[in-house]
């Protein structure tokens, strides 16, 4: 007897690609999306609606491990070619916030700094395999995340997996 269910045709896997965008070309498919959706939807918070402990600028030495990661670069890739604009950043004392979708499909890419360490808050509450988990944060030291391959491992794993916020945030 034949197993027909194992005869399907496999397909390969969907796999996400930059569209290598300009930053021109970002601003046009942004400003295409947002006319399209009839969207009123502001792309930043105004100052007097930041939460009290979100600020505009980091604090210097979470600053310099971010820009030592090159994690906000990344990110700002992310937002141009994939998102085509639609996400926010969001800076704090300690950190820096992409989210980006909208009610129930909200969706973030926290990345914060703790004594020297640079943090990125995961999807999942137990702690994984690998050996710089805590269960609910990846926590990289000075020598990880200046490797730009972890990072960049990092932040595909978080872009496929994002922590999703709770309607009520």
């Amino acid at each position: 007897m034949v197993d027909r269910r194992n005869q399907k045709a496999k397909k390969p896997p969907i796999l996400g690609q930059s569209h290598g965008l300009s930053d021109i070309e970002g601003e046009m498919i942004q400003q295409l999306i947002r006319a399209g959706s009839h969207s009123s939807r502001e792309l930043y918070i105004p100052p007097q609606d930041l939460a009290q402990e979100a600020t505009t600028h980091m604090r210097p030495e979470a600053e310099q491990v971010i820009a030592d990661s090159r994690v906000h670069e990344i990110l700002l890739t992310f937002q141009r070619d994939y998102l085509y604009g639609q996400g926010r950043f969001d800076e704090y004392r300690d950190g820096l916030l992409l989210k980006w979708g909208d009610g129930y499909s909200r969706k973030h890419i926290w990345v914060s700094v703790e004594d020297g360490k640079l943090l990125f808050e995961t999807s999942h509450n137990k702690q994984c395999d690998k050996p710089y988990c805590n269960g609910t944060h990846h926590v990289l030291s000075r020598d990880q995340y200046t490797n730009l391959d972890i990072v960049n491992q990092e932040l595909a794993e978080l872009f496929r997996r994002p922590v999703y916020e709770p309607p009520d945030d």
